[in-house]
């Protein structure tokens, strides 16, 4: 035990500011080598691996408040929660004024229940911050190999593909050509094709083949190029 925590221990009755009136918090784990008595700064900060200022910065920003024993700074339990949950939010890449915004929600709880649904629900939200980031870089990934490819796909179409020969798709193939070049994999062009996914597959393989593409990406940059897609 640090020489901070045995200060606190032997001064656990000096009143401590309990941190935010929150009546109810999320449940979550707590680092385990953290006691239930008020902590300092220093065992606060080892706990949830930050740093004194990050823990300055969350005081500023009313989401965790200290107390004092003479000039150090301790923290009481429920200001240990709330740090578990900040520290989660901010693992997710909560903002901190979401964050604050969360804390706020979660004041006006009445119950656990309903503290745990509150906080369930930004994770969800969350969750599909995330899913629209990675279709949003997934397109882009498309357009830099487009564009990477570009010299070498428009070499390939002044050798086989011109205005005048342009490969031949039936109606299913063309379909499952627009929806591959709104960067949909196999299993939501399955879905929106209402097909199974090794049938879908095997139509990209034919198609990929039809413009002597390497891969689906490749294919739909030819597609773009012929202005059979949208680019």
């Amino acid at each position: 035990m640090s020489e901070s925590s045995k200060l606190v221990l032997t001064a656990a009755a000096t009143p401590v500011a309990a941190g935010l009136p929150l009546r109810f918090l999320p449940a979550v784990d707590l680092p385990a080598n953290l006691p239930h008595h008020p902590v300092a700064i220093a065992d606060m900060a080892n706990a949830f691996g930050v740093t004194h200022r990050t823990l300055h910065f969350y005081e500023e920003k009313g989401l965790i408040t200290a107390g004092r024993i003479g000039p150090m700074r301790i923290y009481a339990h429920e200001s240990i929660v709330q740090m578990a949950v900040i520290n989660i939010c901010r693992e997710v890449g909560m903002p901190v004024a979401v964050v604050q915004e969360l804390m706020e929600e979660l004041d006006g709880a009445t119950s656990q229940e309903e503290a745990d649904t509150i906080f369930r629900n930004a994770l969800a939200i969350r969750k599909r911050e995330l899913v629209s980031s990675l279709s949003t870089i997934h397109r882009q990934m498309q357009k830099v190999t487009g564009l990477l490819d570009g010299d070498a796909i428009r070499l390939d179409l002044g050798r086989g593909t011109n205005d005048n020969h342009l490969p031949a798709f039936d109606d299913a193939e063309r379909q499952c050509l627009d929806l591959m070049a709104e960067g949909q994999g196999t299993a939501r062009i399955a879905l929106a094709m209402g097909m199974d996914a090794e049938s879908v597959h095997a139509m990209e393989t034919t198609i990929i083949a039809k413009f002597s593409a390497n891969n689906r990406f490749q294919a739909v940059a030819k597609a773009a190029l012929l202005g059979l897609v949208k680019s």
